[in-house]
């Protein structure tokens, strides 16, 4: 493989270190043409490659594509390994993004058959989980007492990590003496 420029490095490396292997934002010194011309030759030398950007999480955009579209830059496999990191390790953050962009895909197309997400056991978004799965459920306050979190921490855990990102569907009823309980909806 041809050597890289301390730029391209630089670029790679800070890749390397981002969620889904973004390549942006490039080094603030790299601007207008060297920045297109650094980012032509890591494209030419298959180390980087340009994907859909989901503004919706605000990607960075590297260039548009018209009707409020764009594209991002991500490190590929090639540009991984060209800065030190494993293939197998490369390939597993670029297949989990791709993998997450197929997902999104699919669930576009046909929101029934979504599939659930998961979470690691032992966790205390597991331990939320457990708790809000019992059929007494739980409110804030007992929630925030069992996982020593703060009351805004668990309203937060459930619309986003439970609702939006894994999709659990949270009922929530108003109970004389406990206040709002709160318990994940089960099918059937």
């Amino acid at each position: 493989m041809t050597p890289l420029s301390e730029t391209q490095s630089l670029i790679l490396s800070r890749a390397a270190a981002r969620p889904g292997n973004l390549a942006l934002p490039l080094p603030d010194s790299l601007r207008g043409g060297a920045a297109a011309k650094v980012v032509e030759a890591l494209l030419a030398k298959g180390l980087v490659e340009e994907v859909e950007a989901n503004i919706r999480r605000s990607e960075p955009l590297w260039r548009e594509t018209g009707d409020g579209h764009g594209t991002t830059l991500l490190a590929t496999e090639a540009g991984l390994a060209a800065v030190g990191i494993e293939p197998l390790v490369a390939g597993a953050i670029a297949g989990a993004r791709r993998g997450r962009m197929e997902r999104e895909a699919a669930a576009a197309a046909a929101p029934e058959a979504q599939t659930p997400a998961t979470t690691r056991a032992g966790t205390k978004q597991a331990a939320l989980i457990a708790r809000l799965q019992r059929p007494e459920g739980a409110s804030v306050a007992e929630a925030a007492a069992a996982l020593s979190w703060q009351p805004h921490t668990v309203r937060g855990a459930i619309s986003g990590a439970l609702k939006k990102r894994l999709g659990l569907t949270i009922l929530a009823e108003k109970i004389d003496g406990r206040g709002t309980v709160y318990r994940i909806a089960t099918e059937g």
